[in-house]
């Protein structure tokens, strides 16, 4: 899958990738300090900001998602950063590709099974009506706390 991202800067290459719901937008701010340095990517998970959506999610995909990002980009040994999803994502690139990083960030997460606990919150996202032209934001509201207190 093409992914969509951002580079800025130059030298040493630094990949960041984002958690689940976020973007590379979420890294602006700090992708800016760290490109008076690295070479900065900030690129954008499968099914997450500019990049395609596929029905497809998981991490081997995302994983292989990064080692074709990496190979189309002819980046080599890269830092990267990943935080909560971004750093499973790269904690499983730099388990399955070990010689191809030179540096592993990893930020809030770490190598382990976790509980899912985000089916609430998306239930609640989706209880927000978008469909209409004017949404009475009380109503919406509303709905989306029904959801997650139940």
């Amino acid at each position: 899958m093409k992914l969509f991202f951002r580079q800025q800067g130059q030298g040493r290459p630094l990949i960041i990738l984002h958690g689940l719901l976020g973007s590379s937008d979420n890294w602006h701010s700090l992708g800016k300090l760290f490109a008076e340095t690295f070479s900065v990517y900030m690129v954008d998970q499968r099914n997450h900001g500019q990049s395609p959506h596929s029905d497809e999610f998981n991490y081997k995909l995302l994983t292989e998602d990064l080692e074709e990002f990496i190979g189309e980009n002819k980046i080599e040994k890269p830092h990267i950063i990943g935080h909560s999803m971004g750093g499973k994502t790269a904690m499983n690139f730099a388990v399955k590709n070990p010689k191809a990083v030179d540096k592993l960030i990893v930020v809030d997460i770490v190598p382990k099974k976790y509980i899912v606990r985000h089916d609430r919150l998306i239930e609640g996202m989706k209880a927000i009506s978008l469909e209409k032209t004017v949404i009475d934001s009380a109503d919406a509201v509303n709905g989306a706390d029904a959801v997650l207190l139940a």
